[in-house]
Order: structure tokens, then sequence, then C-alpha cells
């Protein structure tokens, strides 16, 4: 496999950054993932505004445009012979010296990883709710960013188990989102996830799948809400870029969800004909769905 590292496409062997980086000396540094779909980048205006947005919060200057994004895309999947394919873009700040740094970063490290899709993925996943409580985010809101220390400690509570999906809360309390999802449930025929105030990523799929219930006509809510919410559902599903929309078959064995003919596989079915079409959700509201 090949991957892209500040202009250069080598094997991983061969891939290098400085120590210096700070990046990797201090996490300063965001990343996209998402998918491609027959050589079709969903979402790719969604994730770049993101990743553009949160390093200007971070005061990295980087002036990518969409033709070097797709060049570099295009690039690595004729490279590695892949049309459908996983991507992980990420942007550290740099090499800076050693102690915090207030200065702009001038020079940031861009580093591009793709890999092939898993033949098969689960649909279905069993939601564990968490020991481990959610961290508030850095600043003001919460980037994705290299801080991960929070979601691998949820992931070593439930193992190494693809059909679980841990389920974090606030410490208050309140319903958060996933390990590496977002989190949604259905009760009445009404949508309901958690307000980003609680301290979330404001998944672009999350985004993505709010602006497809908009279009469908079917009443989304946000706000805090707590376990019992959950339990109560008809149903719940989680997002992601990588696996989309995945139903919850129930929440600590206390629920126990119909998926068959749930909100979820709806969703899905749309998901799988617009996967292929937009570059970014804005693009729903001059679609016709049923």
């Amino acid at each position: 496999m090949y991957i892209y590292v500040n202009g250069e496409y080598v094997k991983p062997e061969d891939a290098q950054i400085s120590i210096f980086d700070h990046g990797f000396m201090y996490g300063l540094g965001v990343f996209e993932t998402f998918r491609i779909y027959d050589g079709h980048p969903f979402l790719v205006d969604d994730h770049f505004h993101r990743l553009s947005r949160s390093l200007e919060q971070l005061s990295v200057q980087w002036n990518w445009n969409k033709d070097d994004i797709l060049g570099v895309l295009n690039t690595l999947i004729e490279k590695n012979n892949l049309q459908n394919a996983y991507v992980r873009w990420n942007v550290s700040a740099g090499v800076g010296p050693l102690g915090l740094q207030i200065d702009p970063y001038e020079k940031p490290s861009t580093i591009v990883y793709v890999k092939p899709i898993p033949e098969s993925m689960s649909t279905v996943k069993r939601g564990v709710i968490l020991k481990t409580e959610r961290n508030t985010p850095e600043g003001n809101e919460r980037l994705k960013s290299h801080h991960y220390l929070n979601n691998i400690i949820g992931k070593k509570e439930i193992g190494s188990d693809p059909n679980v999906e841990g389920i974090f809360l606030t410490k208050e309390g309140f319903l958060a989102e996933g390990i590496v999802s977002n989190l949604f449930w259905v009760k009445d025929n009404i949508v309901y996830t958690p307000t980003v105030k609680t301290g979330i990523l404001n998944g672009v799929t999350r985004q993505f799948i709010m602006a497809l219930l908009h279009q469908l006509g079917i009443e989304c809510k946000e706000g805090y809400y707590e376990s019992v919410e959950l339990y109560k559902a008809d149903e719940a599903f989680v997002t992601n870029s990588i696996q989309e929309v995945v139903s919850l078959s129930e929440v600590d064995g206390k629920t126990n969800y119909n998926s068959l003919t749930s909100l979820s596989a709806k969703l899905q079915k749309h998901y799988s004909i617009l996967r292929k079409q937009l570059n970014s959700r804005n693009e729903l509201y001059k679609k016709e769905l049923s």
C-alpha cells in the first residue's frame, strides 16, 4: 500500500515525520475519516470544511483547495488499485521547538492513509453503556483531534468484539455518543439525539443523517437525555462515516429493538444510493426523496 506524506507517495515502511512534530509531541492535529465509493469521496466538501475550520482554531495554516485534495485521493486510489476505500486524512501542526507554542504553525504535516474496505461489516450491534465517562472537549467544541485516550479507555472496557459499541455518558449522567459513533434513537416516530452541547463530536455523518431526516419529513430532536430514554425507545442506531448507519439490537440487555422494520433500515437504503452522488449534505435539499 502507498500513503501520502508531505508531497510524496511512499510505502508505509518508508514514511517518516520529525520527532519534533507537535502533532506527535502535544497532540496538536486533527483528522477526517471517510469513504470512497466507486471513486467518489462521499461528503468530501463537508469533511474538509470541518478539517479547515478545526485547523484554523488551532492556528495551523493549511491552504489546500479541493483540486489539491482530489488530486491526492485520485493518485492514492490509482496507486493502490482501489475504487472503494477507507481514507484517513491527517494534518498535524508540524515541527516546532520543545515547549508549548502560541505562534501560528506555518508548515503542517499532511499524511493520508488509505486501505480497502472490508467485504462485510456489522449492520447490527449491541449497545453497552460505559462506566468510563465522556471527557469534556479541550476547547469550546470537540474537534476530531489526536486526543483519543478517552476513546481508547472506553474501548478497553468493552473489548475487541466488533459487534459491540460502547456508549458514553457525560459526568452529569446524560447520553453522549458511542466510542466511534454518534447516537440516535426513535420513540413514537420521533428521532432523538444528544445535543452537541453535551460535548460530543458533531459528526459529518450525524449532520448528514439529520439533513436526510429533514428531507424525509421525520422530526429529529436534540437535547439532554438520560439512559432511561434509550431503554424505552422503539429502536436505536449509531452512525459514522465508515460503518454508515448501524442498528442497535439492544442496549445493556434492557431493550428489544426490532431492527427488521426499522427507520435505520430506511436510512441505510437512502444512504446506499446517495453515497455515490453527494459532495455535501447541502445537496440533499435539491433532491426529492421517497
